[in-house]
């Protein structure tokens, strides 16, 4: 069976060769996959921004997505995230293929937490730590050896950046701490759970479901940066005031202590700022973006 790929997504072979080699054979891998699975489409394909995913049926007649994805370091244990969660607080995972990076889920409504309240939004991704905050398998990667390479990468930051100095060097002292301290590994955190990546269920009692995580072996306190950089431009003219807002609504729903969600952050928002000064053409507006979200929640 063969699919068309979306123009949009085959638009991705624009971004290197792997990419390009990837799509050329994304086609053929799909149709192989909906026959040795007895899988039916049952819609239009959509994509992400590393992932197509197609609604299709089950042999049993069971709406299900199946998401086939660009293999990369971040995806490599996304299978194994979801198969342990085992529905709780997530997508619930049907069957997998890592070697093909292919996932069948349950099939969500498309409705994410996009439309609502941020700060209401924040509260209900709180909740979703906690059930998600489980005990790391033990094939996961740690952030502490994370923590532990950004201690280095921050040094090395060029002095010319237009970042402030006693920011890098706070940065970097709390990696170091981060990197040594036992509490900052061992629970299964998704590490990039925001608005776009919780979806409204359908099949099962759980209204709001964690898709699409990059998990780690990690401290939870790492987790509540990206609903605090996103929806960025929603804060235009009082971010200092929305993103705390958005800060402790996410602690206080999770539990969280402030101090050390407050610390990673800081850290999440250098490791952001160390990639964009090394891009072959910065961008000015992100920087300023990120340092002002590490000023606004100290």
């Amino acid at each position: 069976m063969s699919i068309t790929l979306p123009e949009t997504l085959l638009a991705y072979a624009g971004r290197g060769p792997n990419w390009a080699a990837w799509l050329d054979r994304l086609p053929r891998l799909v149709g192989e996959l909906l026959e040795e699975w007895s899988l039916t489409l049952d819609g239009e394909p959509a994509h992400g921004h590393t992932a197509l995913v197609l609604p299709v049926r089950t042999a049993a007649g069971r709406p299900a997505a199946l998401k086939v994805g660009w293999p990369h370091p971040e995806a490599e244990h996304e299978a194994l995230a979801l198969q342990h969660w085992h529905g709780r607080g997530a997508v619930l995972l049907l069957r997998a293929d890592p070697h093909r990076c292919a996932l069948l889920l349950e099939r969500l409504h498309p409705e994410d937490l996009g439309e609502h309240w941020d700060v209401q939004a924040c509260e209900i991704v709180g909740g979703l730590y906690r059930r998600l905050h489980v005990p790391a398998p033990p094939q996961l990667h740690r952030l502490s050896d994370q923590a532990a390479r950004w201690v280095d990468q921050f040094a090395a930051i060029d002095g010319a950046a237009p970042i402030p100095r006693r920011m890098i060097e706070h940065a970097r002292a709390l990696a170091r701490d981060f990197a040594a301290d036992e509490a900052s590994d061992g629970r299964l955190i998704h590490t990039d759970l925001h608005y776009a990546n919780v979806l409204a269920g359908v099949e099962r009692d759980e209204e709001w479901l964690a898709i699409d995580p990059k998990p780690l072996s990690g401290d939870p306190h790492y987790e509540p940066a990206p609903m605090l950089w996103n929806r960025w431009e929603e804060l235009d003219g009082r971010v200092r005031d929305g993103v705390r807002d958005r800060f402790f609504a996410l602690v206080d729903a999770a539990e969280l202590d402030e101090d050390r969600a407050r610390d990673w952050v800081i850290v999440r928002m250098l490791v952001n700022l160390k990639d964009e000064v090394a891009a072959t053409v910065p961008d000015r507006e992100a920087i300023t973006r990120w340092i002002t979200l590490a000023k606004a929640v100290q």
